[in-house]
């Protein structure tokens, strides 16, 4: 097949949209098939997996390249003549690359991954929310076919009155998150700095920026024999070194590759704070290393924590519940070891490959049906 991968964001920005990104191409790479990369001009190298990246105008908003729509989106795509267009987290650029698309006759893919209308909610930008679904149902009912992480996605598009939906969610490295980490020199040497005197670890990986809501770990304040482990950097940092004051709470910054496994080898409870996550890959990546994952039941972790199995699910906002809940897990080793030892297996079957795999049927399916369209429009002249 012949993709064009069209993304809001990607490197040398990390984060969920340009991981997941990489991996697709990798694995398009991997399979034999050839892609172009469009994204907005942010510094991105000239290639990835062998394939060219063609970066387009961009303008900064809140430190975040958004690439800007244009005719020359459908020039390249038009240049390239691929079998099927793959819009990552569509918004401005996705939008333009799925209408170009159509224009084109090509079968476009949505990746649905960013919450933009819930980012105007939380940001108390009331009109902007109702503007934001209005983009969203103009973007993705365009598309021939919108893949969506998590139940709770689902029903928030299906909502919406967008059609043409089906469950696709993220593959996890199970090699390079694994329990075999926590006896790594890199994760004792870590381990040994943030607990001390054998403390129980709980630790929190991710963006520290307000959707996340870390400073819910105000409510674990004073639970002894108890320390907090946090990675990750964002503009909520400043803030949070001060709600959190007082508290044994260790901030390593960003990590990634074999630094980010060691950090998860080192934790013993993982701790996810936001109420609204699409999918919520550190659930995965916890569950992958054998952690017992503990979240609010909200957005995508309610798909990937089995309460009272591999986790605990709590209400959100409900700080006596999560506090009551990391209690117990910090005075029952057995318990975490057993819950740590189901997230391994609950995720081993979705491996990256496996996910990709299933993404290149979703290729598949979008293809024929659009080739079956056209020969029935022809047949009818």
């Amino acid at each position: 097949m012949r993709v064009v991968v069209v993304s809001e964001s990607f490197l040398p920005t990390v984060n969920g949209v340009t991981n997941s990104v990489c991996k697709v191409l990798d694995h398009l790479q991997l399979r034999g098939h050839d892609a172009l990369v469009i994204v907005p001009s942010a510094g991105a190298p000239r290639s990835y997996a062998g394939f060219p990246v063609v970066e387009v105008p961009a303008i900064a908003y809140r430190q975040f390249p958004v690439g800007l729509p244009g005719p020359r989106i459908q020039k390249l795509i038009d240049d390239f003549a691929p079998d099927v267009v793959h819009a990552a987290s569509p918004f401005l650029l996705g939008a333009e690359a799925i209408a170009a698309a159509s224009r084109l006759g090509i079968p476009s893919v949505a990746i649905f991954q960013t919450d933009v209308a819930g980012y105007a909610r939380r940001n108390h930008l009331t009109a902007a929310t109702g503007v934001a679904w209005r983009i969203i149902r103009w973007i993705h009912r365009s598309a021939d076919l919108t893949l969506v992480p998590s139940t709770s996605a689902m029903a928030d598009l299906e909502r919406a009155g967008i059609g043409n939906l089906v469950r696709w969610g993220r593959g996890v490295d199970l090699d390079r998150y694994h329990p075999r980490n926590r006896h790594s020199a890199a994760a004792i040497r870590l381990r040994d700095a943030l607990s001390p005197h054998g403390e129980v670890v709980v630790g929190y990986v991710g963006r520290l920026a307000p959707e996340k809501q870390v400073e819910r770990m105000t409510a674990l304040r004073g639970i002894p024999g108890v320390r907090f482990a946090i990675v990750g950097g964002g503009p909520s940092r400043s803030s949070l070194e001060r709600t959190l004051g007082g508290m044994p709470v260790a901030f390593l910054g960003e990590l990634h590759g074999e630094e980010l496994a060691a950090a998860y080898g080192s934790f013993d409870v993982f701790l996810h704070t936001g109420t609204e996550e699409t999918f919520g890959q550190t659930v995965q990546e916890a569950h992958a290393s054998g952690l017992p994952v503990v979240a609010p039941r909200a957005g995508g972790p309610i798909d990937l924590i089995d309460h009272g199995a591999d986790g605990f699910l709590h209400a959100p906002g409900d700080d006596r519940e999560l506090r009551a809940t990391i209690e117990l897990l910090a005075r029952d080793p057995a318990l975490r070891l057993r819950m740590g030892e189901t997230g391994r297996r609950a995720v081993l079957g979705r491996s990256w490959e496996t996910i990709c795999d299933q993404l290149l049927e979703h290729y598949g399916s979008v293809i024929a049906r659009n080739l079956a369209s056209r020969e029935s429009i022809l047949k009818s002249r």
